[in-house]
């Protein structure tokens, strides 16, 4: 009976610890979840935080005099001229007001008044979108004297651009304008339908998909893929991708996932940036887009990227960090002030990111020696402590979570180490992919494949644009009136449209407005 008992005993505190492990874990999630659902979505460390455990040794500089102490005070004034700089790219239009001749006397001697000063008030005119109708016409001349004495009568007809669509209404600036509208602005069509017959234009939102199609197909993908082989001579990439939903792919159902996939340049001008629309999340995509590619490629950890030939992955040290975010936030509140492993871990990304910081404005040979000189004993000591944070946590609890990613993609986060080109993370690619997941929240879905790959060409030209300083709109529209004039097939007159082309005329840039905001 007593090593009955012993045994029972043993096997209800073998259960009582299983048990308690997924009450842990169920407790995490529900922590994260509320988070996520009702706390800010910011990773950034307080102040108190960021003051890393061990900052004094490593920052501590002896041979540095003591700084002389100055007691200074002042008053802060507003700075002089914010307004005027704001407002100094905008049209000026005036507006003056003056005493009629008749009362420009004196109510005291009667005497005439003259101007001494004049006082200023700036206020802001907002013109709100107008549509007018444009006709098009073209003369046809011909010989009276030929038509009286020869056989054949010549016939000249004055030159006229070539629309954008022909035999339809859309005209340069309203495609411009709808592409802007849902790609820029992440405005539904629907809702731009309803805004033009608030216009007086009735348009339906079928129509104005097919104006967006149709130009896609005719005048960017010739830019899109030029844009692509220059992205391939390039030997340092980032990568990304999102779902997407598209309701009519053949052969599936209208729920199933699709998915945009995201390749960009690094930090060297001129900046590319390429979306491309696919079925599924395979590595077939990536390994078709990029076949001649030989370099470095920023990822986060999906292993659709492993296996890429003639590329070396680079980490993401962002993804690495979050994990320990979400590690010390999955605590219990009294915790996470709590000198925690969870804690410690994001200090150390936090070490890497601090530093990263610093060598910034550096040039790419002395940040890659700097990496090496002081990064590189941060990420030993943070190896060592994985090491030993290892055997004594549970692999799926969030900690567990957080140590088995840096283990797994170990290899991928030193090799940044190896060019001071690199980056420490991937943010360039999620703050690019970024427009589209916000677009997506207003127009939820595709409606066809065709439409989803229009869509992705569109974003590849109006992503680039902005990156490369450009107004979106004056952009598109530009090239609408220019490219159906053209030879596209001629790539040295296709070059001269590319978003960094010198030869853009001066409206096309970029005003504050248009950036996007950092993630």
């Amino acid at each position: 009976m007593i090593q009955e008992l012993q045994n029972l005993c043993a096997l209800q505190q073998q259960q009582i610890a299983e048990l308690t492990a997924k009450l842990t874990w169920y407790e995490e999630q529900f922590r994260l979840s509320k988070k996520k659902q009702f706390a800010r979505s910011s990773e950034q460390s307080g102040e108190k935080q960021l003051q890393i455990f061990n900052e004094a040794e490593v920052e501590a500089d002896l041979t540095k005099p003591e700084p002389e102490l100055e007691e200074i005070t002042y008053r802060r004034r507003k700075q002089q001229g914010q307004r005027q700089e704001k407002l100094k790219e905008l049209p000026v239009e005036i507006i003056e007001y003056r005493l009629p001749s008749e009362e420009q006397v004196c109510p005291c001697c009667q005497g005439p008044l003259h101007e001494m000063s004049t006082e200023v008030r700036q206020e802001l005119k907002i013109i709100p979108a107008q549509v007018s109708v444009v006709k098009h016409v073209r003369h046809v001349y011909s010989c009276r004297r030929c038509e009286r004495e020869e056989t054949k009568t010549p016939v000249i007809t004055a030159p006229m651009p070539k629309p954008a669509l022909p035999g339809s209404l859309a005209s340069p600036s309203a495609i411009a304008y709808i592409m802007t509208g849902k790609y820029v602005d992440g405005l539904p069509l629907y809702r731009q339908e309803q805004a033009l017959a608030r216009l007086g234009v009735e348009i339906s939102r079928q129509t104005l998909a097919n104006w967006m199609i149709k130009s896609a197909e005719c005048w960017l993908e010739p830019l899109y893929a030029r844009m692509h082989q220059l992205l391939l001579e390039r030997d340092i990439i980032h990568g990304d991708e999102t779902t997407l939903q598209v309701l009519k792919e053949p052969g599936r159902s209208a729920t199933s996932k699709s998915y945009l996939w995201l390749y960009r340049t690094g930090y060297e001008d001129p900046a590319i940036i390429l979306f491309e629309y696919q079925t599924t999340r395979a590595n077939k995509h990536p390994r078709r887009f990029l076949e001649s590619f030989k370099g470095y490629m920023h990822v986060d950890g999906y292993p659709g990227y492993n296996g890429l030939p003639g590329i070396t992955l680079g980490g993401c040290w962002a993804h690495a960090r979050r994990k320990f975010d979400e590690a010390l936030k999955a605590l219990p509140p009294d915790k996470q002030k709590a000198d925690v492993a969870a804690k410690q871990g994001l200090e150390f990304c936090n070490r890497l990111f601090a530093l990263e910081k610093k060598l910034k404005e550096l040039s790419p040979e002395e940040r890659y020696r700097e990496r090496l000189k002081r990064g590189r004993p941060i990420i030993d000591e943070f190896k060592a402590w994985l090491d030993y944070q290892k055997p004594r946590v549970l692999p799926k609890s969030a900690f567990g979570q957080a140590i088995g990613y840096c283990f797994n993609q170990w290899e991928k986060l030193l090799a940044y180490l190896a060019d001071g080109r690199l980056e420490l993370d991937n943010n360039r690619a999620e703050r690019s992919i970024k427009p589209f997941v916000i677009g997506r929240k207003n127009w939820l879905f595709a409606n066809t494949p065709r439409g989803a790959r229009a869509s992705a060409t569109i974003y590849s030209i109006v992503e680039t644009a902005k990156e490369n300083g450009l107004n979106p709109f004056t952009y598109l529209k530009y090239l609408f009136e220019q490219l159906p004039n053209v030879d596209v097939k001629d790539q040295n007159v296709l070059d001269t449209f590319l978003p960094w082309s010198d030869s853009l005329p001066a409206d096309c840039r970029k005003n504050k407005g248009d950036e996007m905001p950092a993630s």
